[in-house]
């Protein structure tokens, strides 16, 4: 299927695609991913609906969000699996699933599972890394520029950022435009540059398991 642009995804999701009896309920910064995914492996069974990317500039709001989303479709599909991380919820959204009797992806967030959450917990020292994935570092205007008011106030970068060291590009593909791409916004945030390629890590076990 043709997906939608990475404004159409950070902004409005992506509607129910493909059939089958399992929906994928998952982050509009997945899908890309998740859509590799399903096509690599021959999932057939798997359907595929995205909520807003940007809503995890509010990470209050993804509970509300997702629970809405698996009423909408629950009486559609034999089972439901929310392609979610705790992502900035304080452990609302795996209590939320939890009610709804639904799974969702382990790990606090896509940085973990991108990583493999056994190899990200390792890096206990990284306390001052800025993380960036794929979809990160194309959307990187829309959740950090512009949130954040750099194209107004560039003295705020070291308000914001002045603590951190290096921005860390978890790259999903190998791609070296990206990866120019990250070295560029690292240069803008003032920070060493580390790329790591992980591939989907951990989503493509959830996923499997699911």
């Amino acid at each position: 299927m043709k997906l939608p642009s990475d404004s159409k995804l950070t902004e409005d999701g992506l509607a129910p695609a493909g059939r089958g009896e399992l929906l994928l309920i998952a982050c509009g910064a997945l899908a890309r991913e998740i859509l590799a995914l399903i096509e690599r492996n021959g999932w057939r069974h798997m359907a595929l609906t995205c909520l807003p990317a940007i809503l995890h500039n509010r990470p209050e709001t993804i509970p509300d969000a997702v629970e809405a989303a698996v009423k909408k479709h629950r009486d559609a599909f034999e089972r439901i699996y929310v392609v979610y991380a705790d992502c900035g919820t304080g452990g609302l959204l795996q209590a939320r699933c939890k009610a709804l009797g639904v799974e969702m992806v382990p790990g606090p967030h896509c940085y973990s599972f991108f990583e493999g959450n056994a190899a990200f917990a390792a890096h206990d020292d990284e306390i001052t890394a800025f993380y960036l994935t794929d979809f990160l570092v194309r959307q990187f205007d829309a959740f950090v520029t512009r949130p954040l008011k750099f194209d107004k106030h560039p003295e705020l970068k070291e308000m914001y950022f002045g603590h951190y060291e290096k921005l860390v590009y978890q790259a999903q593909t190998d791609d070296p435009a990206l990866t120019e791409l990250a070295r560029q916004h690292a240069e803008t945030l003032g920070l060493a540059f580390e790329r790591r390629f992980t591939g989907y890590g951990d989503l493509e076990v959830a996923l499997a398991k699911a």
